[in-house]
């Protein structure tokens, strides 16, 4: 099953400090591992919302707004795509990613997990499953 992680911002990622040298290559590390067991597929950090644009259209119409935009709790920083066997292994994979940046200092993280339809699921919406 394919999830794509969402990493939000932080307030310090939106004021362009970037993360520890120490902490990415930890999650370089994370990620090669990920890559040779088939779970990590792609992923990438995002510059702050400074340098990105809103394009959305509302009645029909079309507009385009500059950022860097107000509520950083829904912009996102980062992402990945990752093949898991299930939810709870997803997770798993999301809960060693914040342990990861834990152990660098890391206090505030939010990671949302969504699954996403394969090719064949368009037209169609999957049901959720009940927990």
């Amino acid at each position: 099953m394919r999830f794509m992680a969402i990493v939000k911002a932080t307030k310090d990622y939106e004021a362009g400090q970037p993360p520890s040298p120490e902490l990415m290559a930890a999650m370089g590390r994370l990620a090669q591992e990920e890559q040779k067991l088939g779970i990590f597929e792609m992923g990438g950090g995002l510059l702050p919302s400074a340098q990105g644009h809103k394009v959305r259209m509302t009645g029909g119409r079309i507009t385009v707004t500059d950022g860097p935009f107000a509520e950083t709790k829904e912009v996102i920083g980062g992402f990945a795509i990752l093949n898991y066997a299930s939810h709870e292994d997803a997770i798993a994979g999301a809960r060693r990613v914040m342990q990861i940046h834990a152990e660098h200092g890391v206090t505030e993280l939010e990671i949302e997990l969504r699954p996403m339809m394969n090719p064949g699921d368009c037209g169609q919406m999957p049901q959720a499953s009940a927990a």
